[in-house]
């Protein structure tokens, strides 16, 4: 290379050396008045709306979350009191078919209904002791939409009297 020469990387130029402020280690230098100093205003306003739609969305997920766990609530707080009053029913008295209802609360209400149950046909005449099944019917909510649950159980009781009628299963 002859004195005045200066490799650039591409090839071989011949005079001043270049000013260090346009001096790139690039082998493809970007001049300097194209280069990018941020963003513009249409790349900040496309992520706004891009954050906003996620936002959107999850707040729905959130929300629909809220109300999910919320029935899982009321359900279980059914079943809760379900699960009390057919353990309570028929315990100091003896079982007697026929229907009851009442409220637990401002909120929840049953009906219970009892029958005699059999898998064969009627019952035996003078047995000793007899099944029932024991219906539940738990509601809450507003009475024009009720929300309920149905709970079914057996119970072991004495003999049918002699005036009561087979109930089919």
């Amino acid at each position: 290379m002859k004195p005045g020469n200066r490799d650039s990387g591409i090839g071989v130029r011949q005079g001043a050396p270049a000013p260090a402020a346009r001096f790139c280690h690039s082998p493809f230098p970007i001049p300097h008045s194209r280069r990018q100093r941020g963003f513009s205003l249409l790349e900040v306003i496309a992520a706004i709306m891009l954050l906003a739609i996620a936002f959107t969305a999850l707040m729905k997920v959130a929300g629909a979350s809220i109300g999910l766990t919320r029935n899982a609530a009321e359900y279980s707080q059914a079943a809760m009191r379900a699960r009390s009053l057919l353990d309570s029913a028929f315990v100091g008295e003896a079982v007697k078919p026929g229907n009851r209802s009442g409220r637990f609360d401002t909120q929840y209400r049953w009906q219970l209904d009892v029958r005699p149950w059999n898998t064969g046909g009627p019952a035996v005449p003078g047995a000793p002791l007899q099944l029932y099944q024991l219906d539940l019917t738990v509601s809450w909510g507003p009475q024009a939409h009720p929300r309920a649950a149905h709970f079914r159980t057996l119970r072991l009781g004495g003999p049918l009297a002699s005036g009561q009628a087979q109930a089919a299963p």
